[in-house]
């Protein structure tokens, strides 16, 4: 344990100590530059930046990417914002949302929200996520994993195999999967479980079947393009495991109005299990997620750590068979 005190960084910065201890809780009322400077100090000297942590968890902050604050992500993210919600009614805890981007001074709002802890949902960029940990608050990543941090996350390996799984054992012969940024730790687990799947069950795995989606500005197009491809290829694909419902939505339409039929022509799969995939016609085969229990995980996580080794939670799902890819 580092015995540096915030005397021993005030001595070396030539601070007081009351501006040690702001600067380091990252408190309002100075520059940026003397703020800098104790950190970089704090760092040099080896403080012990959990000194900091002491005391009840009041108020939590959910940080949400500004890329996933859309009506897109809404389906999945909301329901993860509610149980995290519940959770912190339950403790007596007040929770604010903030929508963060990249280039956004998302420090400036943490001083401005004053939280004792942090929830980050989704992908952040690393830099991102490097400031935030210097803060020295407690933080757990929701659905997203990074070495050094706390996470809870659906087993989006174990999503993708039994998606694959479903898709090889009715018959089909060429599986595709629609991606999203493979530096996004869910949908690149979900690729893995997707290849992992071919090759237990001995199927080639065709690089041709497996295209990524922009994620952001094109709305349903790219998915449109990338099923217009597939559907294009020799020996095309006939079935399609997607990395979300949103995106399987997207690519059952385009087969719709192309003039297929699902699932006899091919056979669709989404992961998420949003309200709208039951909902569709026909019905969407989907993994299910419990999106609410991942936010509350990430609060118990955050109020009742159970065991200080304990770095990652895994939430169970669930193969959800409908319409969209059996047709007995």
């Amino acid at each position: 344990m580092s015995q540096v005190t915030l005397r021993d960084i005030a001595a070396a910065t030539g601070l007081s100590i009351g501006t040690v201890s702001r600067a380091l809780k990252n408190q309002a009322g100075m520059t940026e530059d003397t703020r800098s400077k104790v950190r970089e100090t704090a760092l040099r000297l080896g403080y012990d930046f959990s000194q900091l942590q002491k005391g009840r968890i009041r108020r939590i902050a959910f940080l949400l990417h500004s890329q996933h604050n859309t009506l897109a992500s809404s389906p999945f993210y909301s329901p993860v914002l509610h149980g995290a919600e519940e959770a912190c009614r339950r403790e007596g805890v007040a929770l604010s949302v903030i929508a963060v981007g990249p280039a956004e001074p998302v420090l400036g709002q943490i001083r401005l929200h004053q939280p004792d802890a942090i929830i980050c949902a989704g992908f952040f960029e690393p830099e991102v996520l490097s400031a935030l940990q210097q803060v020295g608050k407690p933080m757990v990543l929701v659905d997203m994993q990074r070495n050094g941090f706390i996470s809870v996350n659906p087993d989006n390996l174990r999503g993708g195999y039994l998606a694959t799984q479903h898709l090889l054992r009715s018959g089909r012969k060429r599986v595709a999967m629609l991606s999203g940024s493979l530096a996004h730790y869910s949908i690149q687990q979900r690729n893995r479980g997707f290849r992992q799947a071919l090759f237990d069950a001995k199927v080639h795995a065709d690089p041709d079947l497996e295209v990524i989606v922009p994620s952001m500005g094109d709305g349903d197009e790219g998915v449109a393009e990338a099923m217009r491809y597939l559907l294009a290829l020799p020996k095309r694909a006939d079935a399609v495991f997607c990395y979300n419902d949103s995106t399987a939505l997207a690519a059952m339409k385009y087969c719709l109005n192309a003039g297929l039929k699902i699932p006899y022509d091919i056979a669709i799969v989404g992961f998420d299990d949003i309200a709208a995939a039951a909902a569709a016609i026909p019905p969407l085969s989907t993994i299910r997620v419990d999106k609410e229990g991942l936010g509350a995980a990430g609060i118990e996580l955050l109020l009742h750590k159970p065991d200080e080794t304990l770095s990652q939670i895994t939430v169970p799902v669930e193969m959800i068979v409908r319409e969209s890819s059996c047709d007995d």
